[in-house]
């Protein structure tokens, strides 16, 4: 056999980490360039990248996982129940509005809507909030789609309601105007 005269590489000795690792980064490719085909059905919400304005790079939306909440669970953790990504003010950096909830081993605990951006350091910041857990409700169906947020809150009509069966309930939609985002009650479908 012989030996080189080039130093011995280490790097170039592959060892099973390696192949995890490099099946990892295929794994995310895939499912990241899946993200980025075009649906050929209607999805419930837009992809999670808009494209930033003159063409450059996408800029991902904030993840929910990462933000601190305006949320008291005494001692519980919170839980991001919903999520949905979107260009709420149309300045082409994508927000995400998220459903959180306090971790309750029961029971529908009341839920927060707040709208996330990237903020200039590591994690995403709660800008606005929708509802307010102290207003004791909680989310049904929730979207975002256009820069229109829509959601079914879901509440209760006394105290004597059991608090895992909702017995009242209002769809409302949310859009950025004016600098503030404007809530407005949808009107419940008419019977025929």
């Amino acid at each position: 056999m012989q030996t080189s005269e080039l130093p011995d590489l280490a790097h170039t000795h592959t060892k099973p980490l390696h192949w995890l690792a490099v099946a990892t980064a295929m794994a995310a490719v895939v499912a990241a360039s899946g993200m980025l085909q075009p649906d050929a059905k209607a999805s419930a919400s837009p992809p999670h990248r808009t494209a930033a304005q003159h063409g450059t790079a996408p800029v991902a939306a904030p993840d929910p996982e990462r933000a601190t909440f305006p949320l008291e669970c005494g001692g519980l953790e919170n839980t991001v129940a919903k999520q949905a990504p979107g260009d709420l003010d149309g300045d082409s950096r994508p927000e995400t509005v998220a459903v959180v909830h306090c971790a309750a081993g029961s029971g529908t605990p009341p839920s927060g809507v707040y709208v996330l951006t990237q903020g200039s350091g590591a994690a995403p910041r709660v800008v606005a909030t929708l509802v307010d857990p102290a207003q004791k409700l909680s989310v049904g169906d929730f979207a975002v789609r256009d820069g229109i947020i829509s959601a079914t809150l879901l509440g209760y009509s006394s105290a004597a309601v059991p608090r895992c069966c909702p017995d009242q309930q209002e769809k409302v939609t949310w859009q950025w105007q004016g600098g503030a985002f404007v809530r407005a009650d949808q009107a419940a479908p008419s019977s025929a």
